[in-house]
């Protein structure tokens, strides 16, 4: 062992040995991680998603140079991360880990050093403020892309940041997002630097509430909170994406989830409330609203039919009026509606659908003549087909036992819900994975469900897909799948003696599986 190997080598202890070390107490695996998350954040300034213009010079370019160095420091920093977010799950699966309040300590301890960094591995959050910008300015976000701004606009600087497949196109997020971009705008004048540190503050605020309602969650759902918070919210997929990237997911998922929280403890109308609210960030938060509506109808009285109707009408007209008011009081419109297509226009590689459509339009076109666009729309529109019957299943199953098992956990059956509607969209990003990944943990105790292990698999590997810069560069697809070979490896060595639970079922001694699995 590592200790043993001090006593044995005081004099000459080597990095491995130290690393093991320290990886095998809560207390190491915080501050490796936070040394990761430093060098992550250090190399990002010179490496990371730069503006192209920033009159304050504090992210410039320096570099070929200085820019690789800073990669190689990201890379590495991320590399310790991701090792000291596997060893803290360890920890807790054998027992040994801290509780909450230690775990919550050190999401703030890892997140801390990427607040204050430029955008890290993606140059999303300038379409957010350029976006902002727009309606501020009285542009039509859902007709026209940011290079609608002109050289004089107050976001000018972020729209040349913009990202070549964005600059023409119109805003897929919904008004309250765009109401929060451009009061962020109005604040700091749209400037690069402070606009950036603006939208990150809300990407805080929204980890925050990601963190809250996983535990809350968890509670509700007779889950382990430690483990749920490590999953989904220690994990550095949502550190990297959501403080570093500053993506607006964090966001939908807080506020999806505590829609679903707000239900479980008897306010579904109220929760649907807040679902809208994540609606108006993102779409796909519209799903919560089904799984609100099964958690009332298990929890009714009286004839099915009659509880169905309650259940799947009232938080959905109560999130239905909040949508139309925002979409009217906000001055932007219904136009979201019309663009929330756009973005399966850009082709991602870890869209299952668009990569077969794509072979199967190139097959096509060589041997009929066939268009490439239309074969193609047609793959991702039966893959969205596909998608919406698994959901409409899963529904059935958070609904009624089937083949003598009892019925999924309504949390769980979202969580999964998500992940089908992600793996089978035409446009899928690394953090896309977040969306169901949270409603998964606050369910089933990290490390003892398949679902869950293959949760933690990828969270591993799909840190590595980006580049610092936002880029996405084929070496990243190599690193993320060596990644994830290295976590399938450490999962055949899970440590013994942990308890297995069912998503809502009792706790079992090791070596008994619940029924619903």
């Amino acid at each position: 062992s590592a200790v043993l190997a001090t006593r044995r080598r005081p004099a000459d202890l080597v990095g491995t040995d130290l690393l093991l070390m320290w990886m095998r107490s809560a207390a190491g695996a915080r501050r490796l991680g936070t040394a990761g998350a430093l060098a992550v954040a250090a190399g990002g300034t010179v490496a990371g998603a730069l503006p192209v213009r920033e009159p304050w010079g504090l992210w410039g370019a320096y570099g070929t140079t200085v820019t690789t160095a800073g990669a190689v420091l990201a890379y590495a920093g991320l590399t310790l991360l991701v090792l000291s977010w596997w060893a803290y799950g360890r920890l807790l699966a054998r027992g040994e880990g801290p509780g909450v309040r230690y775990t919550l300590v050190t999401l703030a301890w890892w997140a801390a050093p990427l607040v204050l960094a430029p955008p890290l591995h993606s140059a999303d959050v300038y379409s957010y403020i350029a976006q902002g910008a727009m309606v501020l300015e009285g542009h039509d976000v859902y007709a026209h892309g940011p290079s609608a701004l002109g050289p004089d606009s107050l976001g000018a600087d972020a729209a040349a940041s913009v990202g070549g497949n964005w600059t023409d196109t119109p805003a897929p997020y919904g008004p309250v997002f765009l109401l929060l971009a451009k009061a962020v705008v109005w604040v700091t004048g749209g400037t690069v630097v402070p606009a950036v540190l603006g939208m990150r503050l809300i990407a805080v605020a929204a980890l925050v509430l990601v963190a809250w309602a996983v535990r809350g969650l968890a509670v509700a759902c007779g889950a382990d909170e430690r483990r749920a918070l490590w999953l989904a919210v220690l994990n550095p997929l949502l550190l990297l994406h959501v403080v570093g990237g500053v993506h607006n997911d964090g966001l939908m998922i807080g506020l999806m989830l505590t829609g679903v929280l707000l239900a479980l403890r008897g306010r579904p109308l109220t929760g649907g409330a807040v679902v809208a609210l994540a609606v108006m960030i993102k779409s796909p938060a519209a799903l919560a609203l089904l799984f609100i509506g099964l958690i009332v109808v298990r929890r009714g009285e009286g004839p099915l039919a009659r509880r169905l109707v309650k259940g799947l009408t009232g938080p959905a007209l109560v999130a239905a009026a909040i949508v139309a008011a925002a979409s009217l009081l906000g001055g932007t419109g219904f136009g979201w509606l019309r663009t929330q297509s756009v973005a399966g226009a850009i082709h991602t590689p870890l869209s299952l659908t668009s990569d077969l459509g794509q072979g199967v339009g190139l097959a096509a076109r060589a041997l009929t003549g066939a268009e490439l666009a239309t074969v193609k729309g047609a793959v991702q529109t039966l893959g969205l087909a596909a998608a919406l019957a698994v959901i409409a299943f899963l529904a059935f199953r958070a609904l009624l036992p089937w083949r003598g098992r009892p019925a999924l956990d309504p949390v769980y059956a979202l969580g999964l819900s998500l992940l089908v509607l992600v793996a089978l969209s035409p446009m899928v990003q690394p953090w896309y994975l977040l969306w169901g990944t949270a409603a998964v943990a606050a369910t089933v105790p990290a490390g003892d469900s398949p679902v869950v292990r293959v949760l933690m698999v990828l969270s591993a590997g799909l840190v590595y897909e980006t580049a610092p810069s936002g880029h996405t560069p084929p070496y990243g697809f190599v690193l993320g799948a060596l990644a994830c070979t290295a976590a399938l490896v450490a999962l055949r060595r899970r440590p013994a003696g942990v308890a297995l639970t069912a998503p809502g079922g009792p706790h079992l001694p090791p070596g008994r599986a619940s029924a619903s699995r």
